[in-house]
């Protein structure tokens, strides 16, 4: 098995373990296009490779940015 390298934190993991961006585009709120141009501005990609302590990381701040927009 190959490892991968989380983009944010750079920790190498598993390949299988890999998580991207396109894994948001199964919630509801916010929606995949916003998830899309948010990360987008933080120069993120929807095929970058993160650990998933740094994808949870990452829904939990655009959730929580998409709140602050609906408020």
């Amino acid at each position: 098995m190959k490892n991968a390298l989380c983009k944010k934190c750079l920790k190498k993991f598993q390949q299988k373990e890999i998580f991207t961006i396109q894994q948001f585009q199964y919630r509801k709120i916010p929606t995949y296009s916003w998830s899309l141009d948010y990360f987008k501005k933080l120069g993120i990609d929807e095929w970058d490779s993160f650990c998933s302590n740094c994808i949870l990381e990452y829904s939990k701040k655009s959730k929580d940015e998409w709140n602050k927009l609906k408020v």
